[in-house]
Parts: C-alpha cells; sequence; structure tokens
C-alpha cells in the first residue's frame, strides 16, 4: 500500500469538511474516537475470556462413576438415618 502526501492529506480533510461543517468536525472527531476505544475495550475482553475457559469436561464415564459414588453415599446416609424397629416388632418384609 501506498503512503499519503500532503496532497492526499489535504483532500481527505476538505471532503471531511464539506461533509460534517466545520463546527461539527470536531465533535464527530470526539465520538469516532469514543467508539474506536470502546471497540478496542470490548476486543481485548473477547480475547481475555478466551483465555478463561475452563479445563476439559470428564468424560461421560468419568460422570457416571461420581454420579454413582454419590448415589452410594446417599443410600448409606439414608440407612444410617432409619430408626432400627423395636425389639418386639420384627421388620417389615421387603425392607
Amino acid at each position: 500500500m501506498s503512503q499519503l502526501g500532503w496532497g492526499e492529506i489535504l483532500i481527505i480533510a476538505v471532503v471531511f469538511v464539506l461533509l460534517f461543517g466545520a463546527k461539527k468536525l470536531p465533535d464527530t472527531a470526539r465520538s469516532f474516537g469514543r467508539s474506536l476505544r470502546i471497540f478496542k475495550a470490548e476486543t481485548s475482553k473477547l480475547r481475555d475470556d478466551d483465555d478463561d475457559l475452563p479445563a476439559a469436561q470428564p468424560s461421560l464415564e468419568e460422570q457416571a462413576r461420581r454420579l454413582e459414588e454419590q448415589a452410594a453415599r446417599l443410600r448409606a446416609g439414608a440407612q444410617a438415618d432409619k430408626p432400627a424397629p423395636p425389639a418386639d416388632r420384627p421388620a417389615p418384609p421387603g425392607n
């Protein structure tokens, strides 16, 4: 790409003045600068979010094993919480 010379810069400046007017040109430049700053901040946040990705998910087999372990612990806790049947009455069948 070729570099812009003084003549090309002058033509671009004249076109901007004609398009936006001399009074609104500073406000337009400020708005453009703010928009560019916000855009850069948001794109940097997107790049930072990519770095914060969680580690690989455990396999389905690993997840199933963990669930089975939790279920076994819950069953053991539920059995420990059940009151023992009175000594004079036998336990009901099926329990």
